[in-house]
C-alpha cells in the first residue's frame, strides 16, 4: 500500500505547480475565446473549468488539458449571431442555442469513442502531424499579438511609444526567467515564478500596463467575479425540441464535434510522443463528450483540449490527472474568491508564457529535413501549417490526409506489374504483383492482351490481392472480354477474404476462381491466414 501511494504521489509536487501554472495561463485565453464567440467571460472560464476537470478525471490521456479553444469559438460566432436573430434582442436566444449545440456536440463525440473510432488519429501521416504543430504554434503566435493592442475611442489601435516598449520589455523578460531558470535548478517551476516575478514588478512598482481585470474590462465584461455554475433551466423553455431546431444546430453541432475531435486526438498524439506513453483515444473521445454535455447544461460554451496549455503543463512537469484537476478546480478557485488578484497579473506575463510554449510548440526540424524528405511529403507539411492559419484545424489535417492519401494512392498505383509466361499446353499465365485497388486498375487492365492471348488464359495473384470494389469491377469486366472473344479466363492464388469478395460480388467471378492449390508456398499462406 505504500509502495502504490508513493508511486502515485511522487509527482504530486511538479503536478500541482504545474496545474497553478496552467491555471493563470487558461484565464485570458477562455476570456478571449467568449469574446470571439459573442458571449460573455464567464460562459468561457466556466467551460474551461467544467471540461478541464471531467476530461483530466475521466480522460484518455492524463496530464492534457482541455477548456474553451479558439478554433470552436470560430464557428460558435455565426451560431450564436444566427441565434439571437430567431427571438428579440433581449431574449439572448444565441447563448441558449448555443448551449443546445454543445450538448449535441458532446452527444456525436461519446458516440464516435463508443464505436472506437478514435483509433484512425493513429493512421494521420507524420508530415500533417509536423504541418498541424507548426501551423498550431504560428497560430498560437498570432492570437498573443492581439495582447500588444488597446481600445481607444471603442478601436483596438496597436500600442506605441512608452507602452509598447514597456509591454514588450515584461514580455521578454518573462521568456529569459523561463529560458534560463531551468538552468540554474530543473525543480523551480519556470512558468510559475516567471509570472509571479513580473506580476510584482509590476504591482509594486504601479506600472500602467494591461492586466487581465482590464482585459476584461476592456471586452465588454463586468469582471472576472462569479459564483459556481447554475443549471440551465431556461433551455429547455427557450430553445424548442422540434425538427427545425435539430436542422439549425445540427450541422454546427457536427463541425464542432468534429473540430474538437481532431485538436483534442492530435493534441493526445503529440503529448504521447512527448512523455514517451500512450493514451486512450476512444476513452478520451467518450470524456469530451461527456464533458461537452454537461457543460452546456450548466452554461458553458464547449470546448476540446488546448495544445498551448497542455505543453505548459507537461513542459512544467505535469504529468498525472492531478495536474488538470489542480488547474481546473484552482482556476474556478479564483473564479469564486482571487478575482482580484488574478485580475491584477499582467498579460505581458502570459504573453510571455504563450510565446515559450510557441517556440517548444514549432517544430524546428522541419527546416533541416525539407531537403531531405519525398517533395511530396514536404508539399504536404507545408500545407497543412499554411491552411491550419488560413482557415482552422479540421479543414488542415483532412486536406493534409487527402493529399497523403492521393501520394500513396499514386505510388502504388505505379508499383502493379504482371509478368507473363506459356505453360506446355499453351495455356498464358499473368503473374500479377502488386495490389489491386481503384489507382491500379487502368494498368491492370493495360497489360492483357486479349487479341492475341491464347484460348485459355490464368491470372495467377500469388504476389497480389483484390482490393476494393474497383478491382473487382475491373475483373469483371476483363471476364466479359475474354468471354466475348470466345477465350477462357481463370484466376488462381487468392486469398480466402478475396475469394468471399468475388463470389459475394458476381456468380460470373465465382465461376471463375480456381480453387486448386498446387504451389506449395499457397500451402504455407493459407496456414498462416488460418492461424491469425
Amino acid at each position: 500500500m505504500v509502495q502504490f501511494i508513493r508511486k502515485r504521489t511522487k509527482n504530486a509536487k511538479n503536478d500541482i505547480l504545474s496545474g497553478l501554472t496552467v491555471a493563470l495561463a487558461l484565464v485570458p485565453e477562455a476570456v478571449a475565446f467568449a469574446f470571439v464567440a459573442g458571449v460573455e467571460p464567464l460562459v468561457g472560464l466556466y467551460a474551461a473549468f467544467m471540461i478541464g476537470l471531467i476530461t483530466a478525471a475521466f480522460g484518455g490521456r492524463p496530464g492534457m488539458i482541455s477548456g474553451a479553444t479558439g478554433a470552436l469559438a470560430v464557428v460558435m460566432v455565426s451560431l450564436v449571431a444566427d441565434g439571437n436573430k430567431m427571438g428579440a434582442p433581449e431574449e439572448n436566444l444565441g447563448l441558449y442555442y448555443l448551449f443546445a449545440t454543445v450538448i449535441l456536440m458532446g452527444a456525436i463525440q461519446i458516440v464516435v469513442g463508443l464505436f472506437k473510432l478514435g483509433k484512425f488519429v493513429r493512421l494521420i501521416p507524420h508530415p500533417v502531424m509536423m504541418g498541424f504543430v507548426n501551423g498550431l504554434a504560428i497560430v498560437i503566435f498570432l492570437s498573443q499579438l492581439d495582447m500588444f493592442k488597446e481600445f481607444v475611442n471603442g478601436e483596438m489601435v496597436w500600442l506605441h511609444g512608452s507602452k509598447l516598449y514597456i509591454m514588450a520589455g515584461l514580455v521578454f523578460l518573462t521568456m529569459a526567467i523561463m529560458y534560463f531558470l531551468p538552468k540554474l535548478s530543473k525543480k523551480l517551476p519556470e512558468a510559475l515564478i516567471a509570472i509571479g516575478v513580473v506580476s510584482a514588478i509590476v504591482i509594486l512598482g504601479k506600472v500602467d500596463i494591461a492586466t487581465v481585470g482590464s482585459f476584461i474590462r476592456d471586452g465588454g465584461g463586468e469582471g472576472l467575479k462569479g459564483g459556481l455554475p447554475q443549471f440551465q433551466f431556461e433551455l429547455f423553455n427557450k430553445v424548442p425540441f422540434t425538427w427545425e431546431s435539430i436542422k439549425f444546430i445540427g450541422p454546427y453541432a457536427i463541425i464542432l464535434a468534429a473540430i474538437g475531435l481532431i485538436e483534442s486526438l492530435m493534441t493526445l498524439n503529440l503529448i504521447d510522443e512527448l512523455t514517451e506513453t500512450r493514451g486512450s483515444s476512444n476513452r478520451e473521445c467518450v470524456a469530451q463528450g461527456g464533458a461537452n454535455i454537461i457543460t452546456g447544461l450548466f452554461g458553458g460554451m464547449g470546448g476540446c483540449a488546448m495544445i498551448g496549455q497542455s505543453l505548459i503543463n507537461i513542459k512544467s512537469g505535469g504529468r498525472t490527472r492531478l495536474s488538470g484537476i489542480v488547474a481546473a478546480i484552482t482556476l474556478l478557485a479564483f473564479i469564486l474568491f482571487a478575482s482580484s488578484f488574478i485580475e491584477q497579473v499582467p498579460i505581458a506575463a502570459l504573453v510571455g508564457v504563450m510565446f515559450m510554449v510557441v517556440i517548444g510548440t514549432f517544430a524546428w526540424s522541419s527546416f533541416r529535413i525539407l531537403n531531405k524528405i519525398p517533395l511530396s511529403d514536404a508539399l504536404v507539411l507545408i500545407s497543412v501549417s499554411a491552411l491550419t492559419v488560413i482557415f482552422d484545424l479540421a479543414i488542415a489535417v483532412i486536406a493534409g490526409i487527402i493529399m497523403s492519401a492521393l501520394v500513396f494512392s499514386w505510388e502504388n498505383a505505379k508499383r502493379i506489374r504482371a509478368r507473363k509466361r506459356t505453360l506446355d499446353d499453351g495455356t498464358r499465365v499473368y503473374e500479377i504483383w502488386g495490389p489491386l485497388f481503384f489507382g491500379s486498375i487502368q494498368e491492370f487492365k493495360n497489360k492483357f492482351d486479349i487479341k492475341n492471348d491464347p484460348d485459355k488464359v490464368i491470372i495467377d495473384f500469388m504476389e497480389s490481392r483484390v482490393a476494393d470494389h474497383s478491382a473487382l469491377e475491373a475483373l469483371f469486366q476483363l471476364v466479359e472480354k475474354y468471354e466475348a472473344a470466345g477465350k477462357e479466363l481463370h484466376v488462381q492464388h487468392l486469398s480466402e477474404e478475396c475469394q468471399e469478395l468475388m463470389i459475394k460480388a458476381s456468380p460470373k467471378l465465382a465461376k471463375v476462381i480456381d480453387k486448386s492449390i498446387d504451389d506449395p508456398r499457397y500451402h504455407v499462406m493459407s496456414k498462416v491466414n488460418e492461424r491469425v
